[in-house]
């Protein structure tokens, strides 16, 4: 039998529900919210509040969702140091640093690649991160692939098949042969361990042909797409990604007004990874031409050892309120609620009831603070299905 606790005295309690608050971010002030079992109850004002079994007093601080994570590679080994210190001493980012990664994880072994998993995961959960996904793509080979997904899968429902990250060292003379590897046995090893496909779709990894070829695949072996697109360069990702009916299309920093104009008006989420841009000295995205277009925006670490180490969404936050146009409310919303959206998920990334209860406690009056402070270790609580775990 479940047992109840109503969180209260919280000074503002994004919910994510304009019918429960305002704007929309659903803002209650002097708010207290319900969690039943692993579940939302209720959220409202701390005076309307219902009798629970258990009590927590939040002392006048803000209360969110948790951190929807929806883009990030964190089955690997090695770091990638030298690569970084380079490149902040002037060499510039090209997707051949994957390699080296490539070669580390096929020599780990499972129990150093889930151990390197897990350290991630912990780290980001102490920022906030409720929900994460992840995804192969440092290993291909069908064997590397197939056990990357297979650890990926003991922690998140949300596993991503990314034999298409580049062309194998193993093929580089050979791209097509590795693409209809990536299509034919390694698909076959690995989609039953995964929910998406992704693929690179970038000058030095794969092209719009093979990009397409890729995941028609996957959406016919029973996996929904997503894409790296447009990060680089102008191409051909986003179209495609809209085209495909794919989750989101990721990264989104070279945009033609066509590409714009295609994801307002179609389902795919354009997830930014502000992580990347700082990492590697880029153009940073621009938000705020997307969000007036009307397209859903989600913001992602992208957490990986080569182009944006950092598992921290409210890092992100602040990189996206700072240099690419958006609100403090519109970047906590598209770590959240976007989030979901991104992995088309109605259970997370809000606070009505019937969500997951999956709380962020921010030793703050208010979400703002997120980007105000920026690097300050705001978080003070963290709550997934319905447990406090810290």
């Amino acid at each position: 039998m479940s047992s109840s606790t109503v969180i209260t005295n919280i000074a503002t309690l994004v919910t994510n529900d304009p019918s429960l608050g305002d704007g929309p971010l659903g803002l209650i002030h002097d708010a207290a919210v319900v969690i039943d079992g692993d579940r939302i109850a209720w959220a409202g004002t701390a005076d309307r509040a219902p009798a629970t079994d258990h009590r927590v007093d939040a002392g006048g601080l803000a209360v969110l969702p948790g951190f929807v994570d929806s883009h990030s590679h964190l089955v690997f080994a090695g770091d990638r140091t030298a690569e970084f210190n380079a490149r902040m001493s002037g060499r510039a980012y090209s997707a051949g640093g994957i390699r080296t990664t490539v070669a580390a994880t096929r020599a780990a072994t499972d129990g150093e690649l889930e151990a390197n998993l897990t350290r991630y995961l912990h780290e980001a959960l102490r920022q906030g991160t409720t929900t994460f996904e992840t995804k192969s793509g440092y290993g291909l080979t069908v064997e590397d692939e197939a056990r990357a997904l297979r650890l990926a899968a003991r922690h998140t429902d949300e596993v991503t098949y990314l034999g298409a990250h580049i062309v194998s060292p193993d093929y580089a003379d050979d791209p097509a042969a590795y693409v209809d590897l990536v299509t034919g046995d390694m698909l076959t090893a690995c989609a039953p361990h995964a929910r998406w496909i992704d693929v690179f779709c970038e000058k030095g990894a794969f092209d719009g042909d093979q990009a397409r070829a890729i995941l028609t695949a996957g959406k016919a072996a029973g996996l929904h797409p997503r894409i790296h697109a447009n990060q680089l360069s102008y191409g051909p990702g986003v179209q495609l990604a809209v085209e495909l009916d794919a989750a989101s299309a990721d990264h989104c920093t070279h945009l033609t007004d066509a590409d714009v104009d295609a994801l307002a008006a179609g389902d795919t989420v354009a997830t930014l990874l502000p992580g990347a841009e700082f990492s590697t000295r880029a153009q940073w995205p621009d938000a705020r031409r997307l969000l007036d277009a009307g397209v859903t925006v989600a913001l992602s670490t992208d957490c990986n050892p080569g182009s944006s180490f950092t598992s921290s969404v409210p890092f992100c936050i602040a990189l996206a309120v700072r240099d690419m146009g958006m609100t403090p409310d519109e970047a906590v919303w598209s770590a959240t609620a976007g989030g979901a959206a991104a992995l088309r998920r109605t259970d997370i990334g809000r606070l009505t009831p019937g969500a997951r209860a999956d709380l962020v406690l921010l030793d703050a009056p208010s979400h703002v603070h997120l980007a105000y402070r920026p690097g300050v270790p705001l978080v003070a609580g963290v709550w997934r299905r319905g447990t406090r775990e810290l």
